[in-house]
């Protein structure tokens, strides 16, 4: 074989490795940006901090979040900042949006929006600890009374350094559960993955 031939077989030997090489790389930026465009405009991933919505999420739970065409309802959990907490993310289930009144008979531990008593299968407690909570309040045009599930073991809107949240404060709906974490020492419970409901 000449010299000439062999420096064309090596030639074209390399092709397929640069080639394979290229594509690679072209998969790996294609699947950054993508990723990038997803946690910006779509979804974000939220770690839970503290027991304040036990059991329904645990602390260090790591939450899939989005606030794409999102329109607050009550009872969905969102994530949201708030002036008191600063950059501090807070996760908290919305028990009344604006226009609604909020009350709460600490006695029995219920609370009544619009003077109709929750169904609240989902708290750990019943509602027993006042925080700042005065009485009877109407929640303003474009805020949300938040509370976490676990009601004596959470600092929401009965507290002043919480109260009433802006919609605009939202980061998003808490979607599922993508990593389960622990409270208090618990093992992490792989059945609560993908679900905030269990």
């Amino acid at each position: 074989m000449s010299e000439e031939t062999e420096k064309t077989v090596q030639k074209a030997e390399k092709l397929p490795f640069r080639a394979e090489a290229f594509d690679w790389l072209q998969s790996i930026i294609c699947a950054f940006v993508a990723g990038i465009f997803i946690f910006i405009f779509i979804a974000r991933v939220v770690r839970v901090d503290g027991s304040s919505m036990y059991a329904t999420l645990h602390n260090n739970d790591l939450v899939i979040t989005s606030k794409l065409f999102y329109t607050p309802h009550t009872g969905d959990i969102v994530v949201f900042r708030t002036d008191g907490y600063g950059d501090e993310p807070l996760v908290k289930r919305i028990i009344a949006k604006g226009g609604q009144t909020v009350d709460i008979d600490f006695t029995a531990g219920i609370v009544y929006v619009d003077g109709v008593a929750l169904d609240e299968p989902y708290t750990n407690t019943l509602t027993n600890v006042r925080e700042n909570f005065d009485g009877e309040v109407t929640v303003p045009e474009g805020c949300l009374f938040v509370m976490g599930d676990n009601r004596n073991a959470s600092r929401d809107s009965r507290s002043y350094s919480v109260g009433f949240v802006d919609e605009r404060q939202i980061v998003g709906k808490v979607l599922f559960v993508l990593i389960p974490g622990s409270n208090d020492g618990e093992k992490a419970d792989w059945s609560r993955f993908g679900s905030v409901y269990r």
